[in-house]
């Protein structure tokens, strides 16, 4: 994005980032990542890159990435919520097959703070939370941004 200088992927990059932030604060804030905000994203951002670079590969890596999160989210009872499958479905509007490594990068940076609460707290971590967006989000953010 930075270095090419305006681009047309920098125009939807930025609100992407815009609402990224938002939902990272309200995920934090409430533990809910809001409707309000990532619906209309992942919309925009889908109906956006579509209309940049034709063809059917932006919806496929949307609800692709959000499918394999809707799975492991049933699988983990209660583990993920339906925020972050949503998250990740506007992940893979915005980033189309960067999605992978953002998952990657966001799923790391959730799994070393998982391991700290767990070498800190011990056994009784297993029933702690915390929000997860805001690592999916820092993912797409450091894919955006290089």
């Amino acid at each position: 994005m930075f270095r090419h200088g305006l681009t047309d992927d920098a125009i939807v990059a930025v609100p992407g980032i815009v609402a990224l932030l938002l939902v990272s604060f309200e995920d934090v804030r409430r533990r809910i990542i809001p409707n309000r905000v990532i619906l209309p994203a992942w919309g925009l951002a889908l109906a956006a890159n579509s209309a940049l670079h034709p063809g059917v590969a932006w919806l496929a890596w949307s609800f692709g990435a959000s499918f394999c999160f809707f799975l492991f989210a049933r699988m983990t009872d209660g583990g993920l919520g339906m925020g972050d499958v949503k998250l990740v479905g506007f992940l893979g509007a915005l980033l189309g097959p960067n999605v992978v490594p953002a998952l990657v990068v966001g799923t790391s940076l959730g799994a070393l703070v998982a391991a700290s609460i767990l070498l800190r707290q011990g056994r009784r971590a297993r029933r702690l939370t915390f929000a997860y967006g805001p690592f999916l989000a820092a993912g797409g953010v450091a894919m955006l941004l290089f």
